[in-house]
């Protein structure tokens, strides 16, 4: 096999620094050159990812595993597109708002892609991209947003521990709980300070 072993969950999951330009929310926003961001510098950032069997989400043992080790009890599907989602462009634009969630926030996407925006260390955007068969959780306290892309349709599976709790605190909400056990976990660690160059 050699040392060029493929992580399989990036055939489903990407991620790379955002450009600062405002056009289209929807378009990739590749930096020039572009910046890749491997799955495991975003784990530092307490990003979680799996590629899981997205056509038999139902019966799939390794979802009902991830489930059981991590609690997470409540499921329901959201399809985001204009033609499923009351009040879309209302709903699309709230997505987009930068917040943050006292729970973690896990999406497993079943169908179609989207965009999951998060923060790093130093406040520069990166930008998630998840496929179909992509889940991935982000850490309760962590600043992030949501965005279609251009094919303007998701099918994510939602799941939460307990009972379903939606609220965003949009920023700056850094007097939370939540946020100061992230930058405790996650920023002031210098977790990242072994990260390797994006290029390597």
């Amino acid at each position: 096999m050699g040392s060029a072993c493929k992580d399989v969950r990036e055939e489903v999951i990407q991620a790379w620094y955002m450009d600062d330009s405002d056009e289209d929310q929807r378009l990739p926003h590749h930096c020039d050159p572009k910046k890749f961001v491997s799955l495991d510098q975003l784990s530092e950032l307490g990003v979680l990812s799996w590629r899981l069997d997205a056509d038999n989400y139902e019966t799939d043992e390794e979802l009902k595993k991830i489930r059981e080790d991590r609690g997470y009890s409540y499921t329901d599907l959201i399809e985001v597109c204009p033609e499923k989602l009351p009040n879309y462009e209302e709903k699309i634009k709230n997505f987009f708002e930068e917040h943050l969630h006292t729970d973690e926030e896990i999406r497993y996407c079943v169908a179609g892609s989207g965009y999951f925006d998060v923060r790093d260390r130093d406040d520069a955007w990166i930008r998630v991209w998840v496929k179909k068969g992509g889940m991935i959780v982000l850490p309760a306290g962590i600043y992030h947003r949501f965005t279609l892309d251009t094919d303007n349709y998701i099918k994510a599976m939602r799941l939460f521990v307990g009972d379903p709790v939606w609220t965003p605190f949009n920023r700056p909400h850094d007097h939370l709980a939540a946020r100061k056990e992230y930058l405790e976990a996650f920023v002031q660690t210098g977790g990242g300070s072994h990260a390797v160059d994006a290029a390597a």
